[in-house]
């Protein structure tokens, strides 16, 4: 049973099956798309055609309107103030606030007042819209945080210096003195510059020295001349009495 069942079962030899799977292998691309030259591909972006943009119908959008807001008066106010502050003042000195106790604000303001120093307080928005279109522009970066003002009509700096060192609460940012802008240094270099009294009692008496010498060289000549002819005078003079008396004595032999 088994040999007729694997005779039946097993091929023949040249018995082919009714269908055969065959695998051709893929043709060869013999043809490439040849890229274009660099150069006319510069020319064909130079020539390529651009659109002109599509008109916009009128009417399609609703016109632009600019808010026109007023600025608020009691800051316009202000900005007056610190007008006439830095049109009065020769020294305007920034400093910042580092909590500060109101009690020792109040001893720093009195302390600064014997010496004609003013301590005044500004809102930044104030001072940056100020600052902007004049020429102290390069005052603004001093103006981030709490800060203060501290004006006089006088270059006190040594004085205000002097001030500030019993209240280490208070920061020197910098200061504008004389219209010129100093850095902390600067104004402890300014400081340390004699007072416009010393300079200029320093300058009178260097010309007066001066002018002295200048009339003391102008007359020297004249006066020696003038010593020169009395000696001469006073030279013929005794000339004169010694030949008077040696004729008197030889009238007298």
């Amino acid at each position: 049973m088994a040999s007729t069942l694997c005779v039946k079962l097993l091929p023949k030899q040249g018995w082919l099956p009714l269908t055969q799977i065959v695998r051709h292998g893929s043709k060869a691309v013999t043809r490439h798309k040849k890229p274009m030259h660099f150069l006319k591909q510069k020319l064909m972006a130079v020539t390529e055609y651009i659109p002109p943009a599509r008109p916009i119908p009128p009417g399609v959008y609703s016109p632009r309107t600019e808010d026109c807001k007023e600025e608020n008066p009691f800051l316009l106010f202000l900005k007056k103030e610190v007008q006439k502050v830095f049109q009065e003042c020769k020294m305007i000195a920034v400093v910042q606030n580092n909590a500060c106790k109101s009690e020792d604000m109040i001893i720093l303001k009195h302390r600064l007042f014997k010496h004609g120093i003013t301590v005044k307080l500004f809102p930044n928005q104030v001072m940056l819209s100020f600052l902007k279109d004049t020429e102290y522009s390069n005052m603004a970066p001093l103006f981030i945080g709490p800060n203060l003002l501290i004006v006089s009509k006088e270059a006190k700096a040594k004085e205000l210096l002097t001030t500030l060192r019993a209240t280490p609460q208070i920061t020197l940012l910098g200061a504008c003195i004389d219209g010129t802008l100093l850095s902390v240094q600067g104004v402890m270099s300014y400081a340390k510059l004699p007072s416009h009294t010393v300079v200029q009692g320093e300058l009178v008496s260097g010309l007066t020295m001066l002018t002295s010498r200048t009339a003391s060289m102008l007359q020297h000549h004249p006066n020696r001349l003038s010593a020169l002819l009395q000696q001469h005078v006073k030279q013929e003079a005794t000339s004169d009495g010694h030949k008077e008396g040696a004729a008197s004595a030889e009238e007298a032999t």
